[in-house]
C-alpha cells in the first residue's frame, strides 16, 4: 500500500529526508548536526532536493507534480512546492491538533454558544480545519492572500467547505485592533508568528519587537470563559522557555496551567527538532 502520509525518513549533515505521500523529499535542517544513519545510496533516491544555496533553488523539481495531497492526523492537505522550498504543511504540528480537538469537544457539552478560534498566522488551515471539525467556528487569518485560498482549498478537500469559518486577509495586528474596537472576543487564539514577515499591505512583522504587544493584544480578545493559548514558533532562540515566559505573562491573573516542548519532525532514526511551543489551558 502506498504511504500517503507524512514520514521523516532521516535526517543529519543539516539536512533532512522526508516522504510526503509518495514523493521524496530532501530539505535543509540545520538543526541535524548528527551524522545520517540510513546508506547513501537512499538519500539518492529522493525525487527532488531545495538548497538555500544558489538563490533558494529546488533541483529535479520536474519529478514533482504541480499538486498532490496526503493526510496526517485524519486532515488531507494538498501540497505543492514553493520557492521557500514549503510545501503546504508543517506536520511537527499534528499533536497539537488533536490536543485543540479533544477540549473543544469536552467543552462543547458544557456549553450552549459554539467555540470561538483565532488562528493567527494560519498558513494552511491545519489548526483551522482541526477545530473546525470539531465543532467550533474558526477566524482563519493569514497576511498572503494565495496561502488562504490554499487553506480555502483544504477545506474544500476535508468537507469543510460550508463550515463555520471565515477566512481573512490581513495584517495579524491591524485585524486584532480593529477586533478590539467591534468587541469581538474568542474562547481561545492560536498563533504561530514568523521571525521576519509582512502584511496584506507590505506591513512589516518582526518577531523580537511584535511579540509582547502581540500576546498582550491576544489576552484583551480573550472571552470571561477562555480555555486556551497555543503558541508556536520556529525562531531560532526563541526555546521552549523563552515561549513559556512569554505566554506566562500574558495569562498572568487566568488560573489554568502553562506547559512548553520542543517540537519534532517523527520517523524513523531520530526525531528531528523543528521548532518550540508553549501551550496554556484554563482546566490543565
Amino acid at each position: 500500500m502506498e504511504n500517503l502520509t507524512y514520514q521523516l525518513i532521516d535526517s543529519g549533515n543539516g539536512l533532512k529526508l522526508e516522504r510526503f505521500g509518495k514523493y521524496v523529499i530532501e530539505r535543509p535542517a540545520s538543526q541535524a548536526a548528527w551524522l545520517p544513519q540510513k546508506p547513501l545510496a537512499q538519500w539518492k533516491r529522493a525525487h527532488a532536493r531545495f538548497t538555500r544555496e544558489e538563490n533558494k533553488k529546488w533541483a529535479n523539481i520536474e519529478a514533482l507534480p504541480d499538486k498532490w495531497t496526503i493526510t496526517v492526523s485524519d486532515i488531507v492537505f494538498q501540497l505543492s512546492p514553493t520557492d521557500f522550498g514549503h510545501l503546504g504543511i508543517f506536520p511537527e504540528q499534528k499533536h497539537f491538533w488533536r490536543w485543540a480537538q479533544d477540549i473543544i469537544k469536552h467543552e462543547n457539552s458544557k456549553r450552549d454558544q459554539p467555540i470561538k478560534i483565532l488562528n493567527l498566522f494560519a498558513y494552511s488551515g491545519g489548526s483551522t480545519l482541526a477545530t473546525a471539525r470539531a465543532g467550533a467556528q474558526v477566524v482563519h487569518l493569514d497576511a498572503s492572500k494565495g496561502m488562504v485560498a490554499w487553506a480555502r482549498e483544504n477545506a474544500e478537500l476535508n468537507d469543510l467547505g460550508e463550515a463555520p469559518i471565515r477566512w481573512i486577509t490581513d495584517d495579524v495586528n491591524k485585524f486584532i485592533k480593529r477586533e478590539l474596537k467591534r468587541e469581538n472576543r474568542y474562547d481561545a487564539i492560536i498563533l504561530d508568528p514568523p521571525t521576519f514577515g509582512r502584511g496584506s499591505k507590505g506591513e512589516l512583522f518582526k518577531i523580537e519587537e511584535e511579540i509582547v504587544p502581540l500576546l498582550q493584544t491576544c489576552r484583551e480578545l480573550l472571552t470571561e470563559s477562555p480555555l486556551f493559548i497555543m503558541l508556536s514558533c520556529h525562531t531560532p532562540g526563541y526555546t521552549p522557555t523563552v515561549l513559556h515566559h512569554l505566554l506566562e505573562q500574558t495569562v498572568q491573573g487566568l488560573g489554568g496551567s502553562t506547559s512548553k516542548g520542543e517540537m519534532f519532525l517523527e520517523g524513523e532514526g531520530f526525531p528531528l527538532p523543528s521548532g518550540a511551543f508553549a501551550r496554556w489551558y484554563i482546566n490543565g
